[in-house]
């Protein structure tokens, strides 16, 4: 790494701020630069090198994306076709190849117009994920057995997801601004290279992360459309209007929520008025799949349902579901009207994605991706962030290993029903964990390490460093920037790292 030049030959600007190094703040985050040679050096800092923090971000994210996929090498070379357990004992299940013809594709159906033989008759995905799937097809080779088109299938779709990949890491990058680095953990996150290709929702997230760099920018607009588009593609993230709602409602900002309202609504109804008008069967499937479908994998309801002698109903479990995600917008709004200083808009986006993760009556492994690029923007702590990717991690082996028990028959092959719970239990326990962090920092803002730097709310947009117009009870109407606290900076030198304490942030 470059070592840091003198005073009278570094590159810097009083206009720009000096930007946010974690391995200054974060003794992790040094500690692990030490596999790479050190901290980074100011060439590589200030922008004056090739390797900016945006490449070396989106390099990184493609790279363990590849690491990823080679994870999958024992189902693409057969366990997804000649058995039922062995792609589950591998831990390399994905939906794709399966849903190929299973979805219709392979016979060139279309989705949502053409009705698909078997228990399923539509296509269940959103419109423009499903629009993902089958342009997917159409780059496809037709010729050759069903295995290799499967084969050929996943690897066109792994293609595209790979893009995705790289846009969700650039886009975290370039969120906050003085903190390019951050972007570091979404790219090296375990559960986002183990989980990206066994389905399709790195098209919302990409989109999400997309929007939410719009909204940083202050283009309100442009963020409405592209949470618009991300929803047509998955249905969680129009949740994050709920909490852009009460900050602009504290910051009195409604101008530029009304845009980032009408924007999201005209582009999710340019992608899904036209397969709604002329195919509503097919269209509303999505939405009657969801609301028909029974208590399933990853949930707490799952462990009531099968350690209960009379598990709940269908219709209890949705009723309960909404009461409990209901309880938790209140409270995310009743925390965003008390906190003492505004909170950023990356935590509250958090907190309602993790809320509906927590309550839902099913958990999907690809489901933390959803999460991922909203953790680092919220918390871009390094120790709670890999304890919560433990925590993943864990959750991912253990549905494989509880798959390969149901279906590995007298051999018993995996993790019993006790211990898949168990293994429900970290994930549950690991989400909450970074919650509560979450809640401390805007309860206790001078513990914020986004705040700590010098920032108010760089995913803010028009709320950073806006005056608060509404709050309740002792909450501080100014929004007031973050004064210098005291920060451990870990300074790297002949005898190795030592920690002291800095005010020149």
């Amino acid at each position: 790494m470059c070592p840091m030049p003198s005073a009278e030959t570094t590159p810097t600007s009083v206009h720009e701020p000096e930007p946010v190094r974690p391995t200054r703040e974060d003794r992790v985050a040094a500690a692990g630069s030490e596999l790479i040679g050190g901290p980074i050096g100011w060439r590589a800092l200030l922008g004056t090198s090739w390797w900016t923090p945006v490449r070396v971000v989106a390099l990184v994210a493609i790279g363990m994306f590849a690491l990823g996929l080679v994870q999958k090498a024992p189902c693409y070379n057969g366990a997804w076709f000649f058995g039922a357990s062995s792609q589950y004992t591998h831990a390399c299940y994905s939906d794709i190849p399966h849903l190929y013809q299973g979805r219709g594709f392979a016979d060139g159906l279309v989705p949502y117009f053409d009705k698909l033989p078997g228990d399923m008759d539509y296509l269940e995905y959103p419109v423009l994920t499903g629009v993902f799937m089958e342009v997917a097809s159409w780059l496809t080779p037709g010729s050759g057995s069903i295995q290799h088109q499967e084969q050929w299938y996943w690897f066109v779709n792994a293609g595209m997801l790979m893009v995705c990949a790289a846009v969700i890491a650039v886009c975290v990058s370039r969120t906050h601004a003085r903190r390019p680095w951050d972007g570091l953990l979404v790219a090296l996150a375990p559960a986002f290279a183990l989980t990206a290709t066994i389905n399709w929702d790195l098209l919302a997230v990409a989109l999400t992360a997309a929007a939410m760099l719009m909204w940083s920018r202050g283009r309100s607009l442009a963020f409405g459309v592209l949470l618009g588009l991300a929803t047509a593609a998955k249905l969680y993230p129009v949740l994050l209007l709920g909490p852009l709602f009460v900050l602009c409602w504290r910051a009195g900002k409604w101008r530029d929520f009304g845009k980032a309202l009408g924007g999201a609504a005209v582009a999710w109804c340019v992608v899904n008025l036209p397969v709604m008008l002329f195919a509503f069967e097919g269209w509303s499937k999505f939405y009657t799949f969801s609301q028909e479908r029974g208590v399933d994998f990853g949930s707490f309801w799952l462990i009531w349902a099968q350690n209960s002698g009379h598990p709940p109903t269908t219709e209890t479990v949705n009723t309960l579901a909404m009461v409990l995600m209901l309880l938790c917008c209140g409270g995310i709004a009743a925390l965003t009207f008390v906190a003492p200083r505004r909170p950023r808009f990356a935590q509250l986006a958090f907190l309602i994605v993790a809320a509906f993760i927590l309550t839902n009556k099913v958990y999907s492994p690809q489901y933390v991706l959803w999460l991922v690029p909203l953790a680092v923007l919220a918390r871009p702590k390094w120790r709670d962030f890999l304890v919560w990717q433990a925590c993943e991690v864990a959750y991912f082996l253990g549905i494989w290993m509880y798959l390969a028990y149901t279906t590995s028959g007298d051999a018993h092959k995996g993790l019993p029903t006790q211990g898949y719970h168990w293994a429900i239990a970290v994930h549950l326990l690991g989400t909450l964990f970074l919650c509560v962090m979450v809640v401390r920092d805007i309860l206790m803002p001078e513990r914020d390490v986004v705040r700590r730097a010098g920032d108010d709310d760089p995913s803010g947009g028009v709320l950073d460093g806006a005056e608060d117009v509404f709050v309740l009870g002792g909450a501080a109407h100014p929004a007031r920037h973050a004064v210098h606290f005291d920060v451990p900076q870990v300074e790297w030198g002949s005898q190795g790292p030592s920690v002291s304490t800095d005010r020149s942030l």
